[in-house]
């Protein structure tokens, strides 16, 4: 595996990215979240832009890097990847 893993604490968001630390997140109001797998994060509420933020925000811990293709990444996404 990548080594990245994601786990519910209470309402907040625990991550562990590789680094020193683990990252805490705590979601905003009429956002929620949920980790149905270790790599995986479900990220729902009724407010489409608030939604968005929040992945946004989560993936700035962890953005793609395009060398090994590691990173936070949405479901989909397509990451355009160099030699070397």
């Amino acid at each position: 595996g990548v080594g990245y893993r994601a786990q519910m604490q209470g309402a907040s968001l625990k991550l562990s990215l590789g680094l020193s630390h683990d990252v805490v997140y705590d979601a905003p109001q009429g956002v929620s979240l949920a980790c149905p797998k270790p790599t995986e994060v479900k990220i729902t509420g009724a407010d489409k832009q608030q939604v968005g933020q929040v992945a946004a925000e989560i993936r700035r811990f962890r953005p793609p890097e395009p060398y090994k293709g590691k990173g936070i990444k949405y479901v989909g996404e397509y990451i355009r990847r160099k030699e070397g």
